[in-house]
């Protein structure tokens, strides 16, 4: 029997309403009794005294049966004046609280109810918080995660900006104006190019006489880049006539034409008063003032033949000019005012002429690094003195003013600005499209900002959250051990275990 006494009871906190029952501790029909119970309570909380451990009994939790216990303990302090000789109370409170403990103890209606709350707690009420925990904490930290990319991706954007704007030379302060202003620089800059181009003299006539031994070419060879060696970078009116213009008339971007009428009226001119056109029939005038031209007597030499007007008037003459031959001669306008690097045409053929000389120096560097054969050494034997006399090292001196101006030209700043000097329309293109890369830029920064009071939004509900599971757990370690020492009581004072209480 001894040893009977000291084994524990275990029970499953999720089977312990079953417990109950199965061993008839509770009946069946609690819950119908537990709903005039609460009706009770409720009434019952309307009229309590000032005290701070009811209150605090009363603020946010769940009136259970220890709850009464322990209010009715203390309305015996504060009720005690009404207490009769007898020992009972004449206070109304104190007999609405006792008759809800005898309530809840008929049938150990509070067994039930505690178990049934405790089971509530762990199961359900309890990892509903945690879960509602867990996702705050998991949406701040995805919250920052996204901040992070956030600002990264405008810092990338900024970066990439910048790197945009540093490839077209300019500041980025403001794009359309700083391009502009590249364009009105770029003339200036053509000129330096073709004053280099004079410093290619000797590597074409190396490969003019390249090319005059090997092939028998009998053709020019690289015209425009001998043409810009001997001249610069004239218009390319020098170069297209041979003769150096006397008037220079460069082509200028107009803007919008501006209106013709101060206002949306139509000039009829002085139709009705003025006097007839030569040629005109205005011998005949209506009653009411107004000459249509028409004659309405008839005529005795002619009466059905119609009057088409004067046959004698003077004949309209059309004279078709010939193209250009509006332009005087020695004048340069259009795209012959433009220099021969600058018109598309010119440039592209030196460009060519360019990279056709740039691929024989190369080639030429190549061949003479190598062991040359018998055949190819007697061959040169008969070449002219010019090719004989060079070296390795020297044609790759020659190569690299080249290379350097052939550099200059096909940049791509000087691909952008080719291209803004044939479409004025491109200049806003670009900016636009640079303006997108920075609007995108203070996007993310805003949608950063937005991830930054949502991850502060949630950072509150944890901080809510929190003390909500630290006193649910608290509470229900509390309810654990009433339950444990009221079951205890009636199995002679065994040790009982509520097994899985965790919240």
């Amino acid at each position: 029997m001894e040893n009977i006494q000291s084994l524990p009871i275990d029970i499953q906190t999720s089977k312990l309403l079953d417990w109950l029952l199965d061993r008839r501790h509770c009946n069946l029909t609690w819950q119908t009794a537990v709903k005039d119970i609460r009706e009770k309570i409720n009434a019952a909380i309307q009229d309590m005294p000032e005290n701070e451990e009811i209150k605090h009994l009363l603020s946010g939790s769940y009136i259970h049966y220890f709850h009464c216990l322990r209010i009715v303990e203390i309305l015996k302090g504060t009720e005690a004046s009404s207490k009769n000789i007898f020992g009972r109370y004449s206070s109304q409170r104190m007999k609405d609280w006792q008759e809800i403990i005898s309530l809840y103890e008929m049938d150990n209606i509070y067994l039930a109810e505690v178990a049934s709350l405790l089971s509530r707690n762990v199961s359900y009420e309890g990892p509903a918080l945690r879960k509602q925990l867990a996702k705050a904490q998991q949406l701040q930290q995805e919250l920052s995660r996204r901040e992070v990319e956030c600002q990264s991706s405008a810092a990338n954007l900024r970066e990439r900006y910048y790197a945009a704007c540093k490839q077209y030379g300019i500041t980025g302060e403001n794009v359309a104006r700083e391009l502009q202003a590249l364009v009105k620089d770029l003339p200036a800059v053509l000129e330096e190019v073709g004053k280099d181009a004079e410093k290619l003299e000797e590597q074409i006539q190396l490969y003019t006489a390249f090319t005059h031994f090997v092939c028998d070419w009998s053709e020019p060879v690289l015209p425009m880049l001998t043409f810009a060696q001997k001249r610069g970078n004239p218009t390319f009116y020098e170069w297209r006539m041979g003769k150096v213009p006397t008037v220079i008339e460069r082509p200028v971007v107009e803007g919008a034409p501006p209106d013709t009428l101060a206002d949306d009226s139509i000039d009829w001119g002085n139709f009705g008063t003025s006097a007839a056109a030569p040629g005109a029939n205005a011998a005949i005038t209506v009653e009411d003032g107004i000459n249509w031209g028409i004659n309405l007597e008839p005529s005795f030499e002619d009466s059905g033949a119609v009057d088409w007007g004067n046959s004698e008037a003077a004949p309209i003459e059309i004279e078709i000019l010939d193209a250009g031959s509006d332009c005087p001669e020695g004048v340069a306008r259009g795209e012959d005012a433009l220099s021969v690097l600058e018109n598309p045409q010119s440039r592209s053929q030196f460009i060519d002429e360019l990279m056709e000389l740039e691929t024989f120096l190369t080639q030429r560097v190549i061949e003479m690094g190598e062991d040359g054969d018998v055949v190819a050494m007697s061959q040169f034997q008969m070449a002219p003195s010019i090719l004989q006399g060079q070296t390795r090292q020297h044609v790759r001196e020659m190569l690299s003013p080249v290379l350097d101006l052939l550099g200059r030209l096909t940049s791509l700043r000087m691909q952008h600005l080719f291209t803004i000097q044939a479409s004025p329309g491109y200049v806003e293109r670009v900016s636009e499209l640079l303006r997108q890369k920075l609007k995108q830029a203070d996007i993310l920064v805003l949608k950063g900002a937005t991830m930054v009071e949502k991850r502060q939004e949630a950072l509150k509900e944890q901080s809510i959250l929190e003390p909500r599971v630290d006193l649910l757990a608290e509470r229900t370690r509390e309810l654990q051990k009433m339950i444990e020492a009221d079951i205890s009581k009636r199995y002679h004072k065994r040790p009982v275990n509520l097994m899985g209480v965790n919240v």
